[in-house]
């Protein structure tokens, strides 16, 4: 039986006229965020280590994530995010207003 993929949960932690802070959880292997374009510089701060799959629409590059390491993308990226672990797994996302 096949796991069904189910969507990421982004549950916003914190939000001001700044910054909004989203944790996004997977609950397992292909569970994704949705096609989406970052309007704000942001940062990724993963809670797990592990891989995420990057769907930028050409090509699905695996990102190796570690746990508390952080990363900043500046706006205008367009992707998908997706579980490439057979884990449930999260990361905080800090997006500059």
């Amino acid at each position: 039986m096949t796991k069904q993929k189910k969507p990421a949960v982004g549950k916003v932690l914190l939000e001001n006229n700044i910054t909004r802070i989203t944790e996004w959880s997977f609950s397992g292997y292909g569970d994704n965020t949705g096609w989406h374009e970052h309007g704000c510089d942001y940062s990724v701060i993963p809670m797990f280590s592990g891989i995420l799959e990057i769907d930028d629409g050409k090509t699905i590059t695996k990102s190796k994530l570690e746990l508390g390491k952080p990363y900043f993308r500046e706006k205008g990226v367009k992707h998908d995010v997706i579980n490439g672990n057979d884990f449930a797994c999260s990361f905080i996302e800090v997006e500059y207003l």
